[in-house]
């Protein structure tokens, strides 16, 4: 049962980056999406630069001790994409590219904002 939970959890987490990731797509004209996008930018740029682990990677980690798994350590990104996608990439920088990708995404936010302003 555990290990089903942490599954869930890993599925909710992973699909949790990919809006963080593109959500700008889906919110045009969306003001109620455009605020939760705004603002889980803004949490996963404090939880990849600041020291405070992630809830759900913290509910994961819960979970897989619940169901005798060993949990990882690291963070989720750390831990999934560096030993999947990135084999050899430091930490530093993987973490450089996680707030990389969300300050990109709240610069096409002011730059809507500034066009929907001046005109």
């Amino acid at each position: 049962m555990y290990t089903a939970l942490a599954d869930a959890v890993l599925a909710v987490h992973l699909s949790w980056i990919v809006f963080v990731m593109i959500g700008t797509l889906w919110t045009r004209g969306r003001r109620v999406l455009t605020g939760i996008h705004i603002a889980s930018l803004i949490w996963g740029v404090i939880v990849e630069a600041g020291p405070w682990p992630c809830p759900l990677t913290l509910l994961e980690q819960y979970l897989e001790t619940k169901a005798g798994v060993g949990p990882y350590q690291e963070g989720f990104l750390l831990h999934y994409l560096d030993a999947i996608v990135y084999p050899d990439i430091p930490a530093r920088i993987l973490i450089g590219f996680g707030v990389g990708v969300c300050v990109v995404n709240l610069a096409i936010y002011a730059r809507r904002f500034l066009r929907t302003s001046l005109t």
